[in-house]
């Protein structure tokens, strides 16, 4: 199956870093946060990755032909130049050609999880599969329930009905960035200026093809130096939670 992983955002957060390199070349140790993504995936015996680079796409291609002995044998990375301003929906259907099987999953060069893949895989198969055939499910995304920076209010009529530290919010569920996808949903992407999120998964909701799985364990983004340090210091105790379905764990 085939693994798809937009990389070609400009980054700005991290301008620092990302004035010289694009964001998914960010460092998480030792390694591109694009490695500790594409490892991640590895580790669940996914070997074929489709990177759709945009600003600085060719330092991605340039690292990756650098760093593909390295790699485990068996192992396809192809980088594509997608456009420099290119929306995500966009991104997605420049690589339409290289997506010719069902179904395939795709994700963002910025985020890590400790996700079973196959499961989400399986829970896609199953949604497919439920009570209306005609209108089968066509993306699964992956819902994380993050904990809450700041504690949460239910004000009704003036008063607060509910009042709760910052923690799990019950109903804080957000979408991570982790789907699995039909590929007939490329049909639905008029082009560059099409944006993933609000203009396909928007719609897909209204038509009920819109699965998600709810994933209980850790998730995090690479926005902010906040988010970055975090996961430098996760990556330091030496046992990432992104590698945690790992053969070497």
């Amino acid at each position: 199956m085939k693994v798809v992983i937009l990389a070609g955002g400009y980054g700005t957060r991290l301008a620092e870093e990302t004035e010289k390199i694009p964001k998914p070349l960010v460092p998480i140790g030792s390694y591109p946060i694009l490695q500790h993504i594409i490892n991640s995936f590895y580790d669940q015996g996914f070997t074929e990755f489709h990177v759709a680079g945009g600003y600085k796409w060719e330092l991605i291609k340039a690292w990756f032909e650098k760093s593909l002995p390295d790699f485990p044998q068996g192992m396809n990375v192809s980088v594509t130049n997608t456009g420099l301003d290119t929306c995500t929906g966009g991104r997605l259907k420049r690589l339409e050609e290289s997506l010719m099987d069902d179904p395939f999953i795709f994700t963002y060069g910025d985020g890590l999880a400790d996700i079973n893949f196959n499961m989400l895989l399986d829970h896609h198969i199953r949604m497919r599969a439920g009570v209306h055939p005609t209108h089968a499910t066509m993306v699964t995304l992956t819902a994380v329930n993050p904990p809450s920076r700041f504690g949460r209010l239910q004000i009704e009529h003036g008063l607060c009905e509910i009042f709760t530290e910052k923690g799990q919010d019950p109903d804080g569920w957000i979408n991570s960035g982790f789907y699995v996808c039909q590929r007939e949903v490329l049909d639905m992407i008029p082009g560059d200026a099409c944006v993933w999120e609000k203009d396909i998964l928007s719609q897909l909701a209204i038509q009920g093809r819109l699965a998600a799985f709810q994933h209980n364990g850790e998730f995090q983004m690479m926005d902010t130096w906040r988010d970055r340090k975090y996961l430098e210091d996760v990556w330091a105790q030496g046992s990432p939670f992104w590698r945690r379905w790992s053969s070497d764990n």
